[in-house]
Order: C-alpha cells, then structure tokens, then sequence
C-alpha cells in the first residue's frame, strides 16, 4: 500500500511538472518575439500590451533608431508609446511598442 501510494505521488509531481512546462500559445503568424531585435520586427506591430520602457527609454530608442526632434512623447491607453519626429528630412508619427518594434507612418 505504502509503494502505490509512493507511485501515486510521485506520478503527480511529474504531471504537475509537465504541464507547468507547457509553452504559451503562438500567434497565427508565429511570430510573436518577447522584445524586438535589430534583426526582427513583428509584422503586425505596434502591438498592444502593457509598455514597461520608461519615457526616457522610449525616447532613447526612437532617436537611436534614427529618428530626430522626437517630441510630444505619450503612452496610449494601449501601451503603445506615441510621438511625432523627423526621419529622412520628412515628419512622422512614430509608434513604440513593448515588444520594442518602432513603425512610422
């Protein structure tokens, strides 16, 4: 009795484990990365999500990505840090989500 009971519980542990494991669902696309890298960008961005760079961040990495005279710097209600700048001698809204992707209309 003590053996299967021993079994039992261990089995548990590794089921609990298992599932505790379990990947988060991918985007239909599959391309979903946690922070942008130089080399990728989501191409359904801006994407909405909870934003986590600082106005100084956000900042920092719209004008380090080449965009200039960056100014009336917001974050929406969608998380999405919004602002208008020059790039290429042209104006531009500029759009910086959590995920780190810059789009520019």
């Amino acid at each position: 009795m003590k053996k299967t009971a021993l079994a039992a519980a261990i089995l548990a542990a590794y089921t609990v484990a298992a599932f505790a494991q379990t990947p988060p669902a991918s985007s239909p696309d599959g391309n979903t990365p946690a922070v942008a890298t130089p080399d990728t960008k989501n191409p359904t961005a801006p994407v909405e999500g909870s934003n986590s760079f600082t106005e100084g961040q956000a900042k920092d990495r719209i004008e380090k990505a080449g965009y200039t005279d960056v100014k009336d710097l917001k974050l929406d209600d969608k998380g999405i840090w919004v602002a208008s700048g020059m790039k290429d001698g042209k104006a531009v809204s500029i759009a910086l989500d959590y995920q780190g992707n810059i789009v520019a209309k």
